[in-house]
């Protein structure tokens, strides 16, 4: 298993450790440089999203992977974490249908994770 992959298996875990609705990989790595994975969920509620949050990040801390950036703060609906060749968005369930990143970044490839 390679590094990628790791990394994203471990963002899916972490979401949906904490119930992250609607997990979806996107392999980026043909379309985009900025990285080879998008890994999006959402929560109900700015409290979810917060957890979330804060246990990708502890899982990812854990499996020994740097986070590069973070955009966002405890009370934003939306929530960039970088890892480098994964980016993780986490959002409310608005926000998520109204950015739709699956539809903007729909020449990417949707993952299942046991593809992985």
């Amino acid at each position: 298993m390679n590094g990628q992959t790791e990394k994203v298996k471990t963002a899916y875990s972490a979401l949906d450790e904490k119930k992250g609705e609607d997990i979806k990989i996107i392999d980026i790595s043909g379309i985009s440089v900025m990285a080879d994975y998008f890994v999006i969920a959402n929560g109900n509620n700015i409290s979810q999203v917060q957890a979330l949050v804060d246990n990708v990040e502890e899982r990812m801390y854990e499996a020994g992977f740097d986070i590069k950036r973070r955009e966002g703060n405890k009370s934003s609906t939306w929530v960039l974490l970088d890892f480098g060749d994964v980016v993780v968005h986490v959002f409310d369930s608005e926000d998520r249908l109204f950015y739709d990143l699956e539809r903007l970044w729909s020449d990417g490839r949707i993952i299942d994770i046991g593809q992985l």
